[in-house]
């Protein structure tokens, strides 16, 4: 939203389908042992559809269902895909087998802990392809400053449980929040989009809704989810809501009616808000309230 002067009213919000990686909530991980879900997983509610070939595939798998993925990729399928760990033996031949893909819209790493392991996944594939830094380690936590300046490095995301059974810590709020705030702050200071929060296992609305409110407060932007029906939760919660909306609309339509004029301190920090917000309601197709 421009703050420029002028007298219009801001525009409503108008839904868009596709929304950008850049401020995808729902990224959604599919097996990729199961391709006749894939399409099922494209057309649903998330904002972004990872097809999983790391944990989610036995090693002894991993070859049929990297073909499964490139395949469907190659016939008109768009996703991402999450690759295996630089220190695997099948880091290789995944980013062998994706390179130049059609529809491939960017690959997760898994297990990142160094800047130079995006730099060199981004250089293999094409030095084009985006590359998502899944961090889940103490290790990885720590260079998280690093991992978020490197060249290829497009966002970072957070592989909580892995990170758990690596340190020891417990699941609850508390005990996440130091290596969720490491993640926003160095997507700061990389000037990467908001970080991506771990996934909630189980099959609980409740608690989804309630840890997606977690991401939220954290600073995160997206949320990684495992099963399709939680993708319409962590949209909704991740969104702003159309409360939101609506006092950012009021706040641009009086701003814009008063020329566009600075009164106070209090008004640029507010501004920032309201052109965030409405920037947002109009990616996720939110309404203000009326």
């Amino acid at each position: 939203m421009s703050s420029s002067v002028g007298n219009e009213a801001a525009p409503a919000p108008v839904r868009t389908r596709n929304i950008p990686a850049e401020i995808a909530r729902s990224w959604l991980l599919v097996p990729a042992t199961r391709p006749e879900i894939f399409d099922e997983s494209a057309n649903s509610r998330a904002d972004a559809v990872v097809l999983d070939i790391e944990d989610a595939v036995d090693p002894k798998l991993k070859d049929g269902a990297r073909n499964d993925v490139v395949n469907w990729l190659r016939n008109g399928g768009r996703a991402w895909v999450r690759i295996n760990d630089v220190h695997s033996k099948f880091w290789a031949d995944d980013v062998a087998g994706l390179r130049n893909v059609p529809g491939l819209l960017g690959v997760m790493l898994a297990k990142t802990e160094h800047a130079e392991q995006v730099k060199e996944t981004y250089h293999r594939l094409d030095g084009k392809t985006r590359v998502l830094a899944l961090v889940e380690s103490a290790l990885g936590i720590e260079e998280a400053n690093n991992i978020a300046r490197a060249e290829g490095a497009f966002r970072l995301a957070f592989g909580s449980g892995d990170f758990r059974r690596d340190t020891g810590m417990a699941a609850d709020r508390e005990a996440m929040a130091y290596p969720r705030a490491k993640l926003v702050v160095a997507s700061r200071v990389g000037n990467l989009p908001g970080p991506i929060d771990g996934p909630t296992v189980g099959t609980s609305h409740p608690i989804l809704r309630e840890q997606s409110a977690i991401t939220v407060s954290m600073g995160m932007t997206g949320k990684l989810c495992l099963a399709i029906d939680q993708t319409t939760i962590i949209n909704e919660v991740i969104s702003p809501t159309p409360t939101d909306v609506a006092w950012a609309t009021d706040f641009m339509n009086d701003f814009e009616a008063r020329g566009g004029v600075i009164r106070d301190g209090s008004d640029l920090p507010r501004l920032g808000r309201a052109e965030k917000i409405m920037k947002l309601a109009i990616a996720y197709g939110v309404q203000p309230a009326v």
